[in-house]
C-alpha cells in the first residue's frame, strides 16, 4: 500500500506538469490568438502557390486562408525565396511558409513541418513549414490539415 502511494504521489505532479503540453516556446498561439494577425511566407511555385499578383494564389494561399480564418485570423503575406522565408521563420518573424514543399524539403530540419496534406501526380507529398519547436501550433495546423484532407476524401467518394 505504501509503494502504490508513492508512485501515486510521483505520478500527480508529473501528470499536472503534462496538462500544458503541447508548449509553444514562442507563444505563436497566444500571439495569433491575441493579435488575430497569422504572419505567412510565400515563395513562387505554381501551382502550390502563385505570387504574381495582389494576393498570393493557388493551393496552398487557398488552404492557409482557410485555415487562418479556423482560427480567427487574417494573414499576412511576406513575399520571398525560400532561403529567405525558412530564415524569417526561424527568426520567429513567420508562423508559416508556403512554398509548395515536398515533404523531403531540406527545410524538414530547419524548421516544424506539418504532416503532409497533398500529393502531387507524381506521388510527392506536400507539406507547410512552421516555426520550429512551436508544436502546440503545429498540433492545430496539423488538426486543420487533417480534417481538409478527410473532407476532400469525402467529397470526391
Amino acid at each position: 500500500m505504501a509503494r502504490l502511494l508513492r508512485f501515486i504521489g510521483a505520478a500527480i505532479p508529473m501528470l499536472l506538469a503534462s496538462c500544458g503540453l503541447p508548449r509553444d516556446p514562442e507563444k505563436t498561439s497566444e500571439r495569433v490568438a491575441s493579435t488575430h494577425e497569422l504572419r505567412v511566407g510565400v515563395s513562387d511555385n505554381p501551382p502550390w502557390t502563385i505570387t504574381n499578383g495582389a494576393e498570393p494564389t493557388g493551393i496552398e494561399p487557398d488552404l492557409i486562408r482557410r485555415f487562418a480564418s479556423s482560427i480567427g485570423a487574417h494573414v499576412l503575406w511576406t513575399r520571398a525565396s525560400e532561403t529567405q522565408l525558412v530564415q524569417a521563420l526561424k527568426e520567429g518573424q513567420l508562423d508559416v511558409v508556403a512554398a509548395g514543399l515536398e515533404k523531403k524539403t531540406q527545410w524538414s530540419t530547419t524548421a516544424g513541418a506539418s504532416q503532409p496534406y497533398g500529393e502531387d501526380g507524381q506521388g510527392k507529398k506536400h507539406i507547410l513549414l512552421a516555426a520550429p519547436g512551436e508544436n502546440r501550433f503545429i498540433l492545430t495546423l496539423d488538426t486543420f490539415l487533417t480534417e481538409q484532407m478527410r473532407a476532400s476524401k469525402r467529397h470526391q467518394a
